[in-house]
């Protein structure tokens, strides 16, 4: 089933404009997203083809079922609560028995969690890009070697440099365990023995053993920072994860504010943030947003970094307070959910 099946047989009940468009936050480059709600056919539905929801490649067009929409509902997820109070300048089509849903009776404290919690665990996401981008690790990967030192007079040095002052090469080198020492080896070296060198080669993530004929003197004591290493490939592995997948027109305007984070990432953690607040005082959920002018600054980088992370603290103390005197319901009203979801498929399969 495609977005292009959904459209040629009617099965749509809900087409909207989402995102950045329909909470005033475009710009000119801005792409347009859409969100939608259908009906699965009845003989899908009561069959064991269940389709939860339609989405085009980019995911940037996605319909819910029915059933899915409202399930989302009564756990108060953000994006399903926002389609559901989509503007109506926003609406391109609703079918009018959507209008029986009642919103008052869905929107719950659960709110706190589904949208300032998400928020914040934004905020620790940007952190990570934050990291990233002042501290990049370099295409050029490296070895276990680059993570060894060898005692010398009264400290150490690291190996690499140890090997360049002696004038040896690693692979004529060999390692023995010390008993007792953790990551503490014997380190030897010949021209004229076969040893199994430091590493086996360039792309070893272990140090070698080698056997050490009896009698043979040991150069000096070897350490392998292993706990070093390892963070070191998860780094790596996770910067050039990131570099491959990132959106690059947005790293771009990024880079051009000078900031080292994702200010439109930013730009909507704060916007869930105002947004709990909104729910928890006036228990509405208002999609379009009265604080452009703010949400645009942080999205053009005005603020700090720093200062924008003082700032969500400070929110995310406002939404506790909030939700602590609101009169909100704990939960969703799950009964009146399951009953307006039963009522709504079957007026529409009559």
């Amino acid at each position: 089933m495609t977005i292009d099946d959904l459209r040629d047989n009617g099965h749509i009940l809900l087409e909207c404009i989402s995102g950045s468009q329909a909470y005033g936050l475009e710009t000119p480059t801005s792409d347009v997203d859409l969100k939608g709600v259908f009906l699965l056919p009845k003989n899908r539905f009561y069959g064991l083809d269940y389709v939860k929801q339609v989405a085009n490649p980019s995911n940037d067009i996605v319909f819910y079922e029915l059933g899915r929409f409202m399930e989302l509902l009564s756990v108060n997820n953000p994006n399903i609560l926002e389609l559901l109070n989509t503007p109506e300048q926003s609406v391109i089509y609703k079918n009018p028995i959507l209008n029986q849903i009642d919103s008052r009776k869905i929107i719950s404290k659960k709110c706190k969690d589904s949208f300032g919690k998400f928020a914040i665990s934004q905020i620790k996401k940007a952190k990570g890009l934050n990291k990233k981008i002042v501290n990049p690790v370099g295409k050029d990967r490296k070895s276990p070697l680059d993570f060894c030192y060898v005692n010398h007079q009264s400290g150490s040095i690291p190996l690499m440099s140890f090997l360049t002052n002696k004038g040896w090469e690693q692979e004529n080198c060999g390692l023995i365990n010390i008993p007792y020492m953790q990551n503490i080896y014997g380190l030897y070296h010949s021209e004229s023995i076969r040893y199994a060198g430091i590493v086996k080669s360039d792309k070893s993530n272990e140090l070698s053993l080698s056997s050490i004929p009896r009698g043979e003197p040991q150069k000096a004591l070897l350490y392998f920072n292993k706990n070093g290493y390892s963070k070191y490939c998860k780094d790596y592995r996770q910067y050039w994860e990131w570099v491959d997948n990132r959106n690059e027109d947005r790293y771009q305007h990024t880079q051009s504010h000078g900031k080292n984070y994702d200010s439109k990432n930013m730009m909507h953690t704060f916007r869930l943030l105002n947004m709990a607040i909104e729910i928890a005082r006036e228990q509405t959920i208002k999609v379009f947003r009265n604080d452009r002018e703010f949400l645009m600054e942080i999205r053009s980088g005005r603020f700090e970094y720093d200062e924008l992370l003082k700032l969500a603290n400070q929110k995310q103390r406002e939404i506790e307070a909030a939700f602590e005197k609101s009169d909100l319901p704990e939960v969703p009203d799950v009964q009146y959910i399951n009953e307006i979801t039963y009522l709504l498929r079957e007026t529409l399969y009559k």
